[in-house]
């Protein structure tokens, strides 16, 4: 990309719908590929040896500023940072960067698989070469493993992206109570309390178990245990002050298990 024609981040398809539309390329058709590393919930011991070489390779890296932090004491990469606002700034010129032969990297929160996909589709959207995905250990992952909530017994929706969330809703609403829900809320409309509230609203049980993993792996790591109906006491508002919960949370709502006898 050049300066004087830059991507246009807001035109053109979904940045998520984007990244799906087709398979990766063959390793061996992917020339000099840009790296889409998930650096897992922020607790360096959970980044995949693959994604710290990547990490360490590039000649430059991309990332929401507070993803980045993470990193950048492992790299000797340029580090380009961004927010919402400035965020088109930093790919057009890692695109640029990359265009003109350095080896780069985006680094993203967790596993790009895991609400990764829209700044993952807007990497490949401005670099206009494969971006290979390097999976890593999400914040979902180890939920589930403090929950017990089995993948297969479990329905999973990420409320954290822009955009209508009504089929997302549609989904957890559907099958409360009968199994498993992981649910990645949206800081700070949708936070556990107004995704309990929905749930009740729904018909779901007051009863059922719910449990809120904050900050997973971190040395704050907390877990709230409680139930739908005491969780709804939280709902409403829209910003940080609104909710005694982080917008780094998981919230599970674990279906009733029954223990058959032999």
């Amino acid at each position: 990309m050049s300066e004087d024609d830059p991507y246009d981040l807001d035109s053109g398809p979904d940045p998520a719908t984007f990244a799906a539309a087709e398979p990766e390329p063959p390793i061996e058709e992917a020339n000099n590929p840009v790296y889409g590393v998930g650096i897992g919930p922020g607790n360096l011991e959970y980044l995949t040896p693959r994604g710290l070489r990547a990490i360490q390779e590039a000649d430059v890296v991309v990332g929401f500023q507070t993803v980045v932090d993470f990193v950048a004491d492992e790299t000797d990469a340029d580090l380009l940072t961004c927010g919402y606002a400035d965020e088109a700034d930093a790919l057009n010129e890692f695109a640029e960067r990359v265009a003109d032969g350095e080896r780069g990297t985006a680094v993203l929160m967790g596993d790009p698989n895991h609400s990764g996909y829209q700044f993952l589709g807007k990497v490949q959207q401005v670099v206009e070469r494969p971006v290979k995905a390097i999976p890593g250990i999400s914040s979902l992952q180890i939920a589930a493993s403090r929950a017990r909530t089995p993948m297969e017994d479990t329905r999973f929706v990420t409320l954290h992206k822009s955009g209508s969330l009504d089929a997302d809703l549609d989904r957890l609403t559907e099958v409360v109570g009968e199994r498993h829900l992981l649910v990645l809320p949206r800081p700070f409309d949708w936070m556990p309390g107004d995704i309990a509230k929905l749930l009740l609203e729904s018909g779901a049980d007051r009863s059922l178990e719910a449990l809120v993993l904050e900050r997973l792996t971190h040395d704050d790591e907390q877990i709230t245990r409680t139930t739908l109906g005491e969780l709804r006491e939280s709902a409403g508002g829209s910003g940080p002050e609104s909710t005694p919960y982080s917008d780094l949370s998981v919230l599970a709502v674990r279906a009733p298990v029954t223990l058959e006898d032999d």
